[in-house]
C-alpha cells in the first residue's frame, strides 16, 4: 500500500506535552475548532461567534475548549473594536500560534496550502528547529561554528 508521508514535525514543550495532546486530540471539539481555522485560512482571525454559530456545540463548550487551547499557546485571544447596528462593540477572536498551524498541518493534505503559507510554514520550522539545534548544542558543549560549518557544506551542496 502506498501511503503519502508528510514531513512535519511538531515541537512540543516538554511539560505540556500531554496536555497539548489531550486538548487538541482528546476531544472533537479541539479538532473541529482547527478545522475551521484551517477553512479560513490558517493565518486568519478566527472569531468567536462564527465559531459559536458554525459548529455544533453549546456556547459554554466552544469556549472552555478556547480557553484550553489558548493557555496551551495553541492559539492566541485577541479583541479589536467592531461597529455594528451604530454601535461599537468589542469583538473577541483567535489566531492560530506557531504550534497551532503545526496541529492544524496534521489536519490537512499540501495541497490546500498556498505557496506563501508553505513558505511561511518553512521559515517558521526553520526557525524554531534552528532555536532547538541551537540550545541543545548549548548544553552538550557543542560550538557555534562547528553549527555553522555543517550549515555552510549542507547549503553548499545545494
Amino acid at each position: 500500500m502506498s501511503e503519502r508521508l508528510y514531513p512535519y514535525v511538531v515541537f512540543l514543550p516538554k511539560d505540556r506535552k500531554r496536555r497539548v495532546l489531550e486538548a487538541v486530540f482528546g476531544s472533537e471539539v479541539p479538532v473541529e475548532i482547527l478545522r475551521f481555522a484551517i477553512r479560513k485560512g490558517i493565518f486568519e482571525k478566527i472569531y468567536q461567534k462564527e465559531l459559536i454559530s458554525t459548529l455544533n456545540y453549546s456556547n459554554k463548550t466552544i469556549i472552555d475548549h478556547l480557553k484550553a487551547l489558548t493557555g496551551l499557546k495553541i492559539v492566541d485571544e485577541h479583541i479589536e473594536k467592531s461597529e455594528s447596528s451604530g454601535r461599537v462593540v468589542w469583538v473577541k477572536y483567535y489566531t492560530l500560534t506557531d504550534l497551532g498551524r503545526w496541529f492544524a498541518l496534521l489536519l490537512i493534505e499540501e495541497e490546500s496550502l498556498s505557496d506563501e503559507e508553505k513558505g511561511e510554514i518553512i521559515r517558521n520550522a526553520f526557525r524554531s528547529y534552528t532555536r532547538w539545534v541551537i540550545e541543545l548544542s548549548q548544553k552538550l558543549g557543542v560550538g557555534r561554528e562547528e553549527l555553522s560549518r555543517i550549515f555552510d557544506e549542507e547549503v553548499g551542496r545545494l
